[in-house]
């Protein structure tokens, strides 16, 4: 089977824009706060968080923080296996001796996005003709 990746430019009213912003305001913590749990437990134990420790994490974070448990939980395990790649490449370049770059707090900014692993997991395209277009520049 082929895997394709699937880009749409949207055009969102107002609604929708505070909503996706929303969205990826709690996409970007949730990175930030799984990289914070990962460097932490490093410094107490030693020891590393592996993705699936913090796919299990986030069963408890989604019952103790309502806007997560708003948001598609696979949507948020795609963000938690970006920060485990991130690592991942970091522990290669380590190994091959390259400058490592440790994988970095990430500001709303500088976050690109989340993401979905299949098609229609979570949300739905709906075209319409008429669109209004809103547009979401981020001024540091």
């Amino acid at each position: 089977m082929l895997n394709r990746k699937v880009t749409y430019r949207l055009y969102p009213n107002a609604t929708q824009t505070e909503r996706f912003l929303e969205m990826l305001g709690l996409h970007q913590r949730l990175y930030n706060t799984a990289l914070e749990e990962r460097v932490r437990t490093y410094r107490e134990t030693g020891k590393g968080v592996s993705f699936v420790e913090q796919c299990k994490a986030l069963t408890q974070w989604r019952k103790t923080v309502p806007a997560l448990a708003g948001l598609n939980a696979q949507s948020e395990q795609v963000t938690l296996k970006r920060l485990h790649l991130a690592f991942q490449r970091f522990f290669r370049r380590m190994k091959n001796g390259e400058t490592p770059g440790f994988p970095r707090f990430k500001s709303l900014c500088r976050y690109p996005g989340w993401g979905y692993k299949t098609h229609g997991d979570g949300w739905k395209l709906h075209p319409g003709d008429s669109v209004n277009k809103v547009a979401y520049t981020c001024n540091p």
